[in-house]
């Protein structure tokens, strides 16, 4: 059954001749809240809990600088996306970019990378969402360990449901309100991430740390390494929870300016989360230290997520404060990650990619609709399903997420490249922005994704064993095969053959983007 917001508005499709490009809202969003989107996307909050405990256990005392290096390849993709965007301001970002510099099969392969990142990391957001929100009414109620609402799978799952139901809601409803609800979930994540920063360096200088320890610059040393392996095992660990940043790109059409307001957001949230990353992490080190033992970032026991570890000891009775932010940070990013999906795949429908009722955006609210719905769909019945079939085959479907990441983070880097290749040597601005950042960041993503996949080959890597080899390995390559497949079906039908003919979309076609973004700003009744 569909949800009852399907039918409140009726959506028609949109012209492609029509100056409105696509549809959708043009001169929505500033360079604030475009960078606003990126930061949620990546859910600060969430993807450090979730991560900072393993770095440190691969690494040690070494963890700070990982989060710099991992920074890198970020940035340098980050500069392709700008320099992209400024000649091409398109919504569907990988898939367009990739399509005008090679090809439409490139093109759609990199479009589904997207679209597979999103489904997945959907799932765990909504769960970790739920699980969240029924550890804080543990706390509040004082349930005992086993009787906890936490550990309810039936309840988290349909908790989980409910939140993406509701982020659906408002990614349909509109990128206007999306942003203020934004700016509010944010600005809550921020304010716990610097309670806990003056928290743990006030009981540092206090002397009440359980593990006080000195910072030393030694920690941001990039030689400081012992051992090749596990300083690629934190460097992968790192380097995705950078990754959402680029949704502020798939929104460029939304934007004031669509080809300066998203590359400079891009490059303002990576930034800024690299300082937010090292920051925070800096500060845990210096509150609980390396220790194995307790409030330890080196204690296993710890590494899946060090806040609810030390949140007692560090506020004492306002821990919960931190809970919110987990809750608040996994709430936040569902809504995020539906945006770059749903304007993904409307773009790919515009350029006759996919059939072409994805193409439908809202009449009223300017907004990808039928996309939409079906991202929020599609990702309750992936989380669900993956929940009745096994919640190992669900973290492990998490787990291979990199590889999506990284392949069309890749593409993007190399299709900067090709594309601008007969004026990479032009200006030296050319030459670091358009060809050696671009490619150093796509060199550095292919051998991320190589080592990730070499790893998760491995029986003993994740929770499944299927095929004989590492369950990661075959959810993570049977995803991006599976869009193989799903291309080539598309290939036979009457409505693809322009553009897999290179005909609809091709380095010379133009885009389909409003031809005057700044006077298309949305009044006050919601209409243009």
């Amino acid at each position: 059954m569909r949800p009852p917001y399907v039918h409140c508005v009726a959506t028609t499709p949109i012209s492609l001749e029509h100056p409105e490009g696509k549809g959708l809202a043009a001169g929505t969003l500033g360079l604030w809240g475009s960078t606003v989107i990126g930061l949620a996307s990546t859910a600060p909050v969430y993807s450090l809990v979730a991560t900072l405990g393993f770095v440190v256990l691969a690494v040690g005392a070494q963890a700070p600088v990982v989060f710099v290096l991992a920074f890198i390849p970020m940035l340098f993709i980050a500069f392709a996306y700008r320099e992209l965007n400024n000649e091409i301001p398109d919504c569907g970002t990988t898939f367009t970019w990739g399509t005008k510099a090679f090809g439409p099969w490139v093109g759609w392969l990199g479009g589904w990378g997207v679209a597979v990142a999103g489904m997945v990391v959907l799932a765990n957001l909504a769960q970790i969402a739920g699980i969240y929100f029924w550890a804080l009414l543990d706390g509040i109620l004082h349930n005992p360990d086993e009787a906890l609402l936490a550990d309810n799978v039936p309840l988290v799952t349909v908790t989980g449901v409910i939140f993406i139901a509701l982020m659906t809601w408002v990614s349909w409803r509109g990128v206007e309100i999306g942003e203020r609800i934004q700016n509010i979930l944010l600005g809550i994540q921020y304010l716990a991430l610097a309670i806990f920063v003056v928290a743990a360096l006030w009981h540092f200088f206090a002397g009440t740390a359980p593990d006080p320890t000195p910072f030393d610059w030694s920690w941001l040393n990039p030689f400081g390494f012992t051992e090749w392996g596990s300083f690629i095992e934190a460097i992968l660990l790192a380097l995705f929870i950078y990754w959402g940043w680029d949704t502020c790109l798939a929104l460029n059409e939304e934007t004031k300016d669509p080809k300066r307001i998203p590359g400079r957001a891009a490059l303002l949230t990576t930034v800024i989360l690299l300082v937010t990353y090292v920051g925070v992490t800096i500060a845990a080190m210096m509150y609980a230290g390396l220790g194995e033992s307790g409030t330890g970032l080196g204690n296993e026991a710890n590494a899946d997520d060090f806040f609810l570890g030390i949140k007692d000891g560090l506020l004492g009775p306002l821990g919960w404060v931190l809970v919110v932010a987990v809750m608040i940070s996994a709430i936040s990013s569902t809504q995020t990650t539906i945006l770059p999906t749903a304007r993904g795949t409307l773009a790919m429908a515009a350029y006759k990619a996919l059939p072409k009722r994805f193409a439908t955006v809202h009449p009223k609210y300017k907004t990808p609709s039928f996309s939409t719905l079906v991202m929020g769909i599609v990702a309750i019945v992936y989380y669900v399903g993956m929940t009745l079939i096994s919640d190992n085959i669900l973290q492990d479907s998490i787990l291979s997420l990199g590889l999506a990441i990284a392949f069309y983070y890749g593409i993007t880097g190399y299709a900067c490249v090709w594309y601008f290749r007969r004026e990479l040597f032009n200006s030296t601005r050319n030459f670091f922005y358009r060809f050696l950042f671009p490619l150093l960041g796509a060199l550095m993503l292919t051998y991320a994704f190589i080592q990730s996949a070499i790893d998760m080959y491995d029986v003993d890597y994740g929770y499944t064993v299927l095929l004989g080899i590492g369950g990661t390995f075959v959810l993570g390559i049977g995803a991006l095969a599976f869009g193989v497949l799903l291309m080539f079906l598309w290939f036979f039908f009457p409505r693809a053959k322009p553009f897999f003919r290179g005909e609809s979309l091709n380095r010379e076609t133009p885009v389909l983007v409003p031809d005057e973004p700044a006077a298309y700003v949305r009044s006050v009744d919601g209409g243009i």
